[in-house]
């Protein structure tokens, strides 16, 4: 395994006829992992298990990548390594539904994590809403497979897990590069580089270096806010994009912050302001969603305030139900309960202050003066007093 297996998979890296290759990933997969297995017992075990599924239909393939899907998942609800990576399906679902990527286009993820913005897609253009292929032909297909989804991933764990879950999807050689997406200059950034479609959650809570934060224009050293500068930077004029960012980017007042909202409004029409409950991510963290196109400044938000009516979290999780109110209403930027929009001419103009604040929500009633409580409270004991010094003389 060690000394021989190992070594074999890994130079196919070097025998492959190209990067395009199955091969060649496979070499680079190997080249990135170790064996785990200190007894030799118990990887027999485990290859007697292997040696009884069978992978040769698409129904397996597609079930296969199921269980490789919902392991990573597992791996976040247990807070281990993949969890970082792992974005709820239903919210990547209706991100795609929003921005409806094409055959032909190009879908690019910078911080792509374990794939999932990249799966998903692949399934939205692969597979209709009930399942069955969708009728491609042949160059269609063709494009989908190789020329539509890239994404670049910093970390080793998470990229060995992207490239594998590409694989078991349909992708056979995926476009995912192994590299600090931060650590590109934004000055360098020419028109083929960059992509009709950005999906993608951005990792919150990361600080970079003062080198890496010289490749922007706006110096800051939240791995986010480059992240959001990066996707501005790489998104195509009239492209469209949908990024998940922790909700106090909206309302941030240090100069970073506020620099970085007004790229946006003024370069972008960020269209639509999607606002998560903080148990739509297993970490508790707030996040928003921001809907923009490139080319156009904003005139005008529409925000939604995602409300299941529950709590959510590990064993009550965000499903796809949840989100139809939200595509209902998006489609028409329409006012409800819930919904409401905001114009750029009412926001201040000097901290662009995006910040969530639903003007048609029912307030709740006042609380009472404290007095008041200790006033009733005096009264109700006043009256049981009274009540049982009366059923105490008819004993």
């Amino acid at each position: 395994m060690d000394n021989k297996l190992f070594p074999y998979l890994q130079s196919f890296k070097e025998s492959a006829s190209s990067p395009e290759t199955i091969e060649y990933k496979i070499g680079e997969i190997f080249s990135e992992i170790k064996n785990k297995f200190a007894s030799g017992y118990s990887l027999r075990d485990a290859l007697e298990l292997v040696d009884q599924l069978t992978f040769g239909s698409q129904a397996e393939k597609h079930e296969l990548s199921a269980l490789y899907e919902s392991k990573i998942k597992n791996m976040g609800n247990a807070g281990r390594n993949g969890g970082e990576y792992y974005t709820p399906r239903p919210l990547i679902r209706v991100m795609i539904q929003v921005v409806q990527p094409r055959i032909g286009e190009r879908v690019y993820d910078g911080a792509c994590g374990s794939a999932g913005f990249l799966c998903e897609a692949f399934n939205y253009l692969r597979y209709a809403p009930d399942g069955s292929s969708r009728p491609l032909k042949t160059d269609e297909l063709d494009a989908l497979e190789t020329r539509t989804l890239y994404g670049k991933e910093k970390k080793s764990l998470a990229y060995v897990i992207a490239v594998m879950n590409l694989i078991l999807h349909g992708v056979d050689a995926p476009n995912i590069i192994h590299a600090n997406t931060l650590a590109e200059n934004l000055a360098d950034v020419q028109e083929k580089d960059r992509y009709h479609v950005i999906l993608s959650a951005v990792p919150n809570g990361g600080k970079e270096r003062p080198e890496i934060q010289q490749n922007f224009p706006i110096k800051t050293g939240e791995t986010a806010f480059l992240f959001l500068q990066h996707f501005i930077k790489y998104l195509k004029a009239k492209g469209r994009a949908a990024i998940v960012l922790k909700n106090t980017t909206l309302s941030n007042s240090d100069n970073a912050s506020k620099a970085l909202r007004q790229e946006l409004l003024e370069n972008c029409n960020l269209h639509t302001v999607l606002d998560c409950p903080a148990g739509v991510y297993q970490s508790g963290v707030k996040n928003v969603v921001l809907f923009f196109d490139k080319g156009e400044p904003t005139q005008q938000v529409w925000y939604y305030q995602l409300d299941p009516g529950r709590n959510m979290g590990k064993t009550n999780p965000l499903n796809d139900n949840d989100l139809k109110e939200f595509i209902a209403l998006q489609s028409t930027f329409a006012d409800s309960e819930k919904s409401w929009s905001v114009k750029i001419a009412d926001v201040d103009k000097d901290s662009f202050d995006l910040s969530v604040k639903n003007p048609n929500k029912q307030e709740a009633a006042a609380l009472r003066e404290p007095q008041a409580i200790l006033d009733e409270i005096a009264g109700l004991d006043a009256e049981s007093k009274a009540i049982l010094d009366v059923i105490r003389g008819l004993l």
